[in-house]
């Protein structure tokens, strides 16, 4: 839990529009207490480069594609 980004519900970020997410600042996601994700409003190009940077690095140690999550990925072996 950060002390220095707000944080909100689930249910109230699923009720915002687009013009609305766009004015939004960053925000802790959170549902039934427990911490979903960061989102990270980026206003500038670098804070949007940065963001990628640091969720490119994300992906390369965990977490699982769309399709995996749905278990609608079938895998190729050669």
């Amino acid at each position: 839990m950060s002390t220095l980004v707000p944080q909100m519900s689930i249910t109230e970020f699923r009720k915002l529009k687009v013009p609305q997410l766009r004015q939004l600042k960053c925000y802790e996601i959170y549902a039934d207490g427990e911490y979903l994700f960061t989102f990270i409003n980026p206003s500038t190009t670098f804070i949007r480069v940065q963001t990628e940077y640091i969720g490119q690095s994300s992906n390369a140690v965990s977490g699982k594609i769309l399709e995996e999550v749905l278990g609608n990925v079938s895998f190729i072996s050669v």
